[in-house]
């Protein structure tokens, strides 16, 4: 079995949609779209995924199916239950007294490599983010559904691997976003999500390929063939967003802070 998870374009988060930029990086994706054999489509139900898919898809003249599961993942971190966490995040912000919430995978690097529980594939689920956030209960029902997906398919979780009840040479493409492709990843891979949060990038409608190992009758695992393929923007000559990157240089304030 072959997936493909296609992140949407330069994202206009405002407006749940794409920038100009975005929307280019979607039609050099589409130019590509026929090579990329992307078998049957699924789309998140967020405005920026759909219309990074749509470009795909009118090009192949395919259909997308959409999956509420696919959204980018909507767990959040409760600040006002941990003065710890209020500093793990910095620049945090407060609305009517409160602070507002926050996203997992946004927390600063010098506190969650200071916690081993953060890098463990079980522990994270007692870290101090998982106490302040339905992140832990949030990641089991996206898996789940991934699961029930990938057992359809004829792939059935069993432990650390999966069962293979029914061969599949098919390919699926997830049009989505980059948390939710490291959830579904840290799933696959048994690691922690912060690992796959902060040690990939995957840029905006980068492309995604994993495929199956069967190297025994019956059982399979999942690797990846690429990750954050941006060939298509490269060969146009177009420069990748900076989306999902932070600076490289801390004095580069051109970059995301």
């Amino acid at each position: 079995m072959r997936l493909l998870f296609i992140r949407h374009g330069d994202p206009d988060y405002v407006n749940d949609t794409l920038t100009e930029k975005g929307h280019k990086e979607a039609m050099l994706l589409a130019g590509i779209a026929d090579r990329l054999d992307l078998g049957t489509c699924f789309v998140s139900p967020l405005g920026r995924a759909r219309d990074t898919a749509s470009y795909s898809l009118e090009k192949t003249g395919k259909e997308g199916t959409v999956l509420n599961w696919l959204a980018e993942f909507p767990a959040r971190v409760d600040l006002n239950l941990s003065e710890e966490l209020q500093k793990a995040y910095g620049d945090c912000k407060k609305f009517n007294g409160k602070y507002i919430p926050r996203i997992p995978w946004d927390v600063l690097p010098s506190y969650w490599t200071a916690h081993p529980e953060y890098v463990h594939g079980e522990e994270w689920r007692n870290s101090e983010i998982a106490r302040c956030s339905d992140m832990a209960e949030v990641y089991d029902s996206v898996t789940k559904e991934f699961d029930n997906f990938l057992a359809e398919h004829g792939y059935v979780r069993d432990g650390l691997r999966y069962k293979v009840l029914r061969e599949s040479k098919e390919t699926v493409t997830f049009f989505c976003h980059f948390a939710i492709t490291c959830v579904f990843l840290s799933h696959l891979w048994n690691v922690s999500p912060f690992v796959l949060w902060h040690s990939l990038v995957l840029a905006p409608t980068s492309v995604s390929e994993i495929v199956t190992e069967e190297r025994e009758k019956g059982c399979a695992y999942f690797r990846a063939a690429k990750l954050g393929d941006q060939s298509h923007l490269f060969i146009a000559g177009e420069k990748p967003s900076f989306a999902a990157r932070f600076c490289e240089v801390f004095s580069d304030k051109g970059h995301r802070h």
